[in-house]
C-alpha cells in the first residue's frame, strides 16, 4: 500500500480533531421544518467545507473538485463514505455557518477545559473584508443602478484601520489574558454595515463563566451591553467588568440615574492603573488576531459572493484556526503558530 504523504497525514489528524465538534454542534442546532432529513448530515458537510477552506480553495467549484479528487481518503478519515452531489454541496454550503457558529463555541470551551487558553480577560472586535466585484456607490444604489459584476449583498462599512470598505464583516471574541494563547471563542459574520451596537448582544450570554473582564473599543459603548455583562437578570453584580471607552455619539449615559452611576464607575476603573493595564490587552490580542487569521487563510477579501456563502467561509476558517491550535498543543509545538501548518497542507 502506498505510503501517505505528510500533508495527507496532517490533514487526517486535523479531520479527526474536527469531527466530534461538528457532530455535537449538529445535535445542538438540529434542522427544523417540514420534510425528511437529508441523506448527507450537516456535520459531514461541515467537515468537508473545513477541509476545503484549510486547502484555501477560494471558489465552491474549486472546493468541490478538490474534495471529489480525494473522496476515498476523506471517507476513510471521516469514517463515513456518503458524499454530496455538486448541487447539494453548493446549496448546503450557504447554511453551514449555523453549525460552525456552535462548533466554534464548543471547541472554545474544550480549549479552556484543556487549559490551552485562559478566558479571564476577553476582547471583542469587528473586522471588514472587501467584497468581490466593482464598487456600488450609494448614489448608484439610490438610482437603482447595479454595476455589472457587483455583489448585490455587500454594504459599505467604515473602520479606522480599513477606512471605507464595501463588503462583509465578522465579529470575534478572543481570549486576552496575559500569558494566554489568543484564541477565538465566539464569532459571527454579517455585512460591512452591521453595527457593533447590535451584533454583540447574543454573544454576551455565551461568554465563558471564567471571564471577569471584557475589553471593547468605543463602538461597543452601549449601556445595555454593560448592564448584561456586569449584572445578572435580578440586577445583582456578576463580578465582571466591561472596559470600553465612552463614545458620546451613541447618546448613552446622558441622563442621571442608575445607568449614569454605573457608567461613572466604569469610567473610573478604566482610568485606574489596573484598568489601563487590562484594557491594553485588547490591542495586543484581538487586533493582531485579525492579521494572523487573514494571513493564514488569505482573507484580504471575501472569497465568495453573497452573505451566507461568506458567513460559512469565514466561520469555517475560524473553526479551522481553533483546530490548528489544538493540534499544536497536542504535539507540544508553539500553539499560536498556525500559518506554517496551513502552508504544508
Amino acid at each position: 500500500m502506498a505510503r501517505r504523504s505528510d500533508s495527507g497525514s496532517l490533514l487526517q489528524d486535523l479531520v479527526a480533531l474536527a469531527v466530534p465538534f461538528c457532530c455535537q454542534a449538529e445535535l445542538l442546532v438540529p434542522r427544523t421544518g417540514p420534510g425528511r432529513r437529508p441523506d448527507i448530515p450537516d456535520w459531514l458537510l461541515a467537515v468537508l467545507i473545513m477541509v476545503a477552506v484549510l486547502k484555501r480553495k477560494k471558489t465552491k467549484s474549486a472546493q468541490y473538485c478538490f474534495l471529489c479528487a480525494h473522496r476515498d481518503d476523506l471517507a476513510l478519515w471521516i469514517g463515513d463514505d456518503r458524499f454530496p452531489s455538486r448541487s447539494t454541496y453548493f446549496d448546503r454550503y450557504r447554511r453551514g455557518h449555523r453549525l460552525f457558529k456552535e462548533a466554534i463555541r464548543l471547541q472554545g470551551q474544550q480549549l479552556i477545559t484543556e487549559e490551552v487558553v485562559d478566558p479571564e480577560v476577553v476582547a471583542v472586535d469587528k473586522s471588514l473584508l472587501d467584497g468581490l466585484g466593482p464598487p456600488w456607490h450609494k448614489s448608484q444604489r439610490d438610482r437603482g443602478e447595479v454595476p455589472a459584476g457587483v455583489d448585490v449583498e455587500t454594504t459599505w462599512g467604515y473602520s479606522d484601520y480599513h477606512g471605507w470598505v464595501q463588503g462583509y464583516s465578522y465579529e470575534v471574541v478572543v481570549t486576552a489574558s496575559a500569558g494566554s494563547v489568543v484564541c477565538p471563542l465566539l464569532v459571527s459574520a454579517d455585512t460591512a454595515s452591521a453595527s457593533e451596537a447590535s451584533t454583540f448582544a447574543d454573544k454576551i450570554p455565551a461568554l465563558p463563566p471564567q471571564t471577569k473582564y471584557v475589553d471593547a473599543d468605543s463602538g461597543y459603548d452601549v449601556d445595555d451591553y454593560a448592564q448584561k455583562i456586569e449584572e445578572d437578570e435580578r440586577g445583582k453584580p456578576t463580578g465582571r467588568r466591561f472596559l470600553c471607552p465612552e463614545n458620546p455619539r451613541n447618546g448613552t449615559g446622558q441622563r442621571p440615574g442608575p445607568a449614569a452611576e454605573r457608567r461613572r464607575k466604569r469610567r473610573a476603573f478604566l482610568k485606574s492603573r489596573r484598568g489601563r493595564k487590562i484594557y491594553r490587552r485588547r490591542g495586543q490580542t484581538v487586533e493582531p488576531f485579525h492579521e494572523r487569521l487573514s494571513r493564514a487563510f488569505e482573507l484580504e477579501r471575501a472569497w465568495h459572493r453573497g452573505l451566507d456563502n461568506n458567513r460559512t467561509q469565514v466561520l469555517a476558517a475560524v473553526f479551522a484556526y481553533q483546530v490548528l491550535l489544538r493540534y499544536n498543543h497536542r504535539l507540544g509545538r508553539p500553539v499560536a503558530q498556525v500559518k506554517d501548518i496551513v502552508d504544508r497542507l
